[in-house]
């Protein structure tokens, strides 16, 4: 009874190690909540909204970018008129990589 007390806690601890774990496990995890692919606008100025979860580098559009504490990232600019592509790639600190892009369209 003693021994299947002991594997049960071992066993338990275990669990709750790699549950903790999955997050460093799976890599960098980019979202991109605004604007949809291939949305339209005649606005000048546009925001891109986002979040990377277990990231340790954001860059956009191969700049640089930082976010906050929860992992959001605001990047507002102007594009030119037509097709805009832009990319947000995360890296971790084990070097693994995501990507994420998004297509506008400035139509003016």
């Amino acid at each position: 009874m003693r021994r299947i007390l002991i594997g049960l806690g071992i066993l338990l601890v275990l669990s709750y190690a790699l549950f903790e774990a999955r997050r460093l496990i799976s890599g960098p995890d980019i979202t991109i909540e605004s604007p949809q692919d291939g949305a339209a606008t005649s606005s000048s100025a546009v925001t891109i909204v986002g979040k990377a979860e277990n990231i340790s580098f954001l860059t956009i559009n191969d700049a640089p970018f930082y976010t906050d504490e929860a992992g959001i990232f605001v990047y507002r600019f102007s594009p030119p008129a037509g097709y805009t592509v832009v990319t947000v790639a995360a890296t971790d600190r084990f070097g693994r990589s995501a990507t994420k892009s998004v297509s506008i369209n400035v139509v003016q």
